[in-house]
């Protein structure tokens, strides 16, 4: 399964959150690590994508891209 960054992104926005707020919720010092995240220059860990998800209040199935949660129809 592939993690949707644009979905990530869109959600925080919505939550008028930003990129350093939320870096500084999930642990990390400036937003830098985080904005390397977000845009796909990093890859994400299983436990910072949880942290994520319980910040934005969505569940951690939601942050997947969507073609990875439907079942293919033969």
């Amino acid at each position: 399964m592939q993690v949707n960054l644009e979905k990530i992104r869109a959600l925080r926005k919505a939550k008028r959150m930003s990129q350093k707020e939320l870096a500084q919720k999930i642990g990390y010092k400036s937003g830098t690590g985080y904005h390397y995240i977000e845009s796909g220059k990093r890859n994400i860990k299983a436990e910072t994508l949880a942290e994520i998800a319980k910040i934005l209040e969505v569940p951690i199935e939601e942050l997947y891209n969507d073609k990875a949660n439907k079942p293919e129809i033969a």
